[in-house]
């Protein structure tokens, strides 16, 4: 069973600050290491970005659809 929406708004994000706090303790070049893309850093880093961009093109989308039809 998958979780819902609103679980998953608020586990993505928490899971990828633990994964950003396990890299910052783990590597030693920490903000420099993370331009690496096979490093663990790279994508806690990525996650976060990449989540909240993408539900806004998606809403945004919804929302043309819905002005679309209406009108």
């Amino acid at each position: 069973m998958l979780p819902s929406l609103p679980t998953l708004t608020v586990l993505v994000p928490l899971l990828s600050l633990a994964g950003l706090f396990y890299s910052a303790s783990l590597d030693e070049t920490f903000p420099q290491g993370c331009t690496s893309t096979n490093s663990l850093c790279f994508y806690s880093l990525l996650l976060p970005v990449t989540i909240p961009v993408y539900v806004f093109f998606h809403l945004w989308t919804w929302m043309g659809i819905k002005l679309f039809r209406h009108n």
